[in-house]
């Protein structure tokens, strides 16, 4: 199955990114998946692949539960390439307690976390039942981490070893890091941890890298947010300094959201053919697409660093695709379009139903006309305050609307359901750009 532009859902349900990587001339992404529902249950992993992250073929099942440690669901990780070969890094769960009305949910979070490995020589093949390997049985350790919430491995090569890192949380219910090394990638020591207050109560999908010679984290926090109607589990990102010898990491008490439409959760990045720090994530989605299918990613995204703040920008590849200036919206058949415009204090833009407004030194969006029924998702988004006018570039799908600001200084992504392709409006008609992709 081939997908352009917006990776989606092959049928039933989706969520987190994992094992993101460029490997071998292509791009691999695979994904939390529930081959069997649109809606969340055992977790395998799903698996796409692309040769420039515009056009996408979903692969089928890579991975899917076939061991004790794993049998009630393969979740998130990440991917690295060693020797020629693909190795994958996921956490396996094991129900202690199953719910004995649906045997894809457990009782009160009664589960325990392995933190497993699994490898393929082109990655395209997985041996599910003869090469999964367990790197690190559940922590009994309360003072270490969780036995039920660490997960989530993100593994990278440093300059003498390799390292991981998992989310957990602590006897006092603050999120935190743990750090492993590794010179063999079988076997793993616990190097340090770290935690900070007001993050929430566990770190999921954490991820550490460098861009523009600055020490990046980005992770999502389980409970930092308590405004009525937001998902309270919400991706953030900030600049930390880490050292590597140690694995001591020193985290600041501001952050970026990583999108201020509170839909996209659980990032993940890796390098792209270019060496370019590349991030794709998932969009949360309250219902199905006709019944079939559920959940989606948003575009990729360059990650820069200037003047101590964190860009999150479309990847060119992408915007390369928009190519083709339209007029009328008479015009537009294709899955996806693109529009470009200025925007000083007082202007609007109606896409099709969604709202955009630059009022009170803010961006803002409403969706409340593309999202009928879920009002208490949030409706009614807005950016941190921008000095000055204020550029927009924003790509409009059929269920999903994303809106980069200032070339990427903030974005406002948001799931919508019926959004029109025969209305665009605005305060400035004439300066409204249309293009779609060729």
């Amino acid at each position: 199955m081939t997908q352009k532009l917006h990776l989606k859902a092959p049928g039933n349900w989706i969520n987190d990114p994992n094992g993101f990587i460029y490997y071998k001339g292509q791009y691999h992404l695979f994904y939390q998946y529930f081959p069997f529902e649109p809606r969340w249950g055992k977790m395998h992993w799903g698996h796409a692949v692309s040769d420039d992250l515009v056009t996408w073929e979903h692969k089928g099942v890579a991975l899917f539960p076939s061991k004790y440690p794993d049998q009630d669901g393969c979740f998130s990780g990440s991917s690295i390439e060693h020797d020629g070969k693909m190795f994958l890094f996921y956490t396996g769960v094991h129900y202690t307690e199953i719910d004995p009305d649906n045997i894809h949910a457990c009782v009160q979070d009664r589960f325990e976390s392995s933190q497993m490995m699994i490898t393929s020589d082109d990655g395209m093949k997985f041996d599910n039942l003869n090469d999964k390997k367990v790197i690190m049985y559940p922590i009994m350790d309360k003072k270490l981490g969780d036995a039920t919430h660490t997960r989530d491995p993100k593994v990278w090569r440093g300059k003498d070893a390799w390292y991981m890192v998992l989310g957990t949380t602590s006897e006092e219910r603050n999120g935190k890091l743990l750090f492993f090394k590794s010179h063999n990638l079988y076997d793993w020591t616990y190097a340090n941890q770290v935690s900070r207050e007001g993050y929430g109560w566990m770190w999921e999908c954490p991820d550490y890298f460098k861009v523009n010679d600055r020490d990046v984290l980005i992770f999502s926090p389980m409970g930092i947010m308590k405004d009525e109607g937001i998902e309270e589990n919400q991706a953030v990102c900030t600049l930390v300094d880490f050292d590597e010898e140690t694995c001591h990491m020193e985290i600041p008490d501001t952050y970026q959201f990583i999108d201020y439409g509170f839909d996209l959760y659980a990032p993940q990045s890796t390098v792209d053919e270019e060496g370019r720090r590349v991030m794709i994530a998932w969009l949360r989605m309250p219902q199905a697409v006709d019944g079939k299918w559920n959940g989606m990613f948003c575009f990729p995204r360059i990650v820069e660093v200037e003047d101590g703040h964190i860009y999150f920008r479309i990847h060119p590849n992408v915007k390369n695709k928009f190519t083709k200036k339209i007029s009328s919206m008479q015009d537009i058949e294709e899955e996806c379009y693109y529009l470009s415009m200025d925007m000083e204090e007082g202007d609007w833009l109606n896409v099709g139903g969604y709202q955009i407004t630059y009022a009170d030194h803010k961006i803002q969006t409403d969706r409340s006309e593309v999202f009928a029924g879920f009002e208490d998702r949030c409706s009614q988004f807005a950016s941190p305050e921008i000095n000055g006018s204020a550029h927009l570039d924003i790509y409009v799908g059929k269920n999903i609307v994303e809106v980069y600001i200032n070339d990427g200084e903030y974005v406002i992504s948001n799931v919508v359901y019926g959004i029109r392709n025969d209305i665009i409006a605005s305060s400035r008609q004439d300066d409204v750009n249309i293009y779609v992709a060729e």
